[in-house]
C-alpha cells in the first residue's frame, strides 16, 4: 500500500500535467520552473510554521521545505522571486459584478442593462461612484472595453460577458487562471486533510460521442448561468451588507464560487 506522501506527490502531479503544457507552451522549461519553485516551497513552508505557532529559522525553513538553507538565505535577501500575491477584487471586476446584480442595472428580464455612458441612475457614472469616487468611470470603461467585456457605441455601454472573463489583455487571463486554479486547489487540499467540507463536487462521464460531449457542455453552460444569478446576487446583498454595518477588521475573509466544464478524445495522447 502506497503511503501518504507518495499518494499525494502522485496526484499533485498529475493535476499539474496541463500546467506544465501551458508552460511548454509559453517557452518556460524545466530549470526556469524548478528554480522559481524554491520561492513556493519556501512561502509555504513559511506558512506551516507560523500556523504551528513554531519559530521560522533557517534550519527550520530548509529542513520543512527541502530548500538549501543557502537558498533559503538568499531567497530572503532578494525578497523572493516576486511572486504576485492575491489582490482586492479590481475596480472593473466590481463594476462587472454590480452591473449583473443590481436590480436597478438589470432590465425585467434580469439582463443587464444597456446603460448611458453618463447621467442619472442607471449609467455607467453611477455605476462606478457607487462602489468608489475615486477612479474616473471614463478610465473603468476603458479597461472593460479594452478588456472585451464591455462595447461602447456612441453614447451607450453594453456588457458582452456574462461575467469577469477578459478576452483581450494576456496578464488579466493568466491573473484569473491563478486565481481560479488556487482556490480550487486550496479546497479540495483543505479537504483532503480532513479539516473542512468545502463544496468540491464534479460529475463524470465517458464513452459520449463528440456530439454529446459538446450537448453537456451547453447544458453546463445553462446550469452555470443560473447558479451565477443566484450566487452573485445574494454575494452582493452580503457584500453591501458587511460594507454597511461590519468595522474594516472584521470584514477579512474572501469566497470564490465557479464552475468548469472539459472533454477530450481519450483516445488522442495529446489531450491535457
Amino acid at each position: 500500500m502506497s503511503s501518504r506522501p507518495a499518494v499525494v506527490l502522485a496526484s499533485v502531479l498529475r493535476a499539474c500535467r496541463p500546467l506544465v503544457r501551458l508552460l511548454l507552451r509559453h517557452g518556460v522549461a524545466y530549470p526556469a520552473f524548478a528554480a522559481a519553485l524554491k520561492q513556493v516551497f519556501l512561502e509555504a513552508a513559511v506558512e506551516e510554521l507560523r500556523s504551528a505557532g513554531k519559530k521560522q529559522t533557517d534550519s527550520a525553513l530548509s529542513l520543512l521545505s527541502g530548500v538549501h538553507r543557502r537558498d533559503v538565505r538568499n531567497l530572503a535577501l532578494s525578497g523572493g522571486a516576486a511572486l504576485a500575491m492575491e489582490a482586492p477584487m479590481n475596480m472593473a471586476s466590481q463594476v462587472v459584478t454590480r452591473w449583473l446584480s443590481d436590480p436597478a442595472y438589470r432590465d425585467k428580464k434580469g439582463r443587464p442593462r444597456v446603460l448611458p455612458r453618463s447621467g442619472d441612475a442607471p449609467s455607467i457614472d453611477t455605476l462606478v461612484t457607487a462602489i468608489s469616487s475615486d477612479v474616473r468611470p471614463r478610465a473603468v470603461l476603458d479597461e472593460l472595453v479594452r478588456l472585451g467585456i464591455a462595447e461602447e457605441t456612441e453614447a451607450r455601454v453594453r456588457l458582452l460577458a456574462p461575467g469577469f472573463v477578459p478576452r483581450q489583455g494576456f496578464p488579466e487571463m493568466a491573473s484569473l487562471l491563478a486565481d481560479n486554479l488556487h482556490d480550487h486547489a486550496a479546497a479540495a487540499s483543505l479537504n483532503l486533510d480532513g479539516g473542512h467540507n468545502y463544496l468540491e463536487q464534479a460529475i463524470f462521464s465517458d464513452e459520449l460521442t463528440e456530439e454529446s460531449a459538446r450537448h453537456l457542455h451547453a447544458a453546463a453552460a445553462r446550469a452555470w448561468r443560473q447558479a451565477f444569478d443566484t450566487v452573485m446576487r445574494e454575494a452582493q446583498e452580503r457584500y453591501d451588507h458587511d460594507r454597511s454595518h461590519a468595522p474594516e477588521q472584521a470584514r477579512t475573509h474572501r469566497v470564490r464560487f465557479g464552475s468548469y466544464f472539459y472533454s477530450c478524445n481519450d483516445h488522442d495522447q495529446t489531450s491535457a
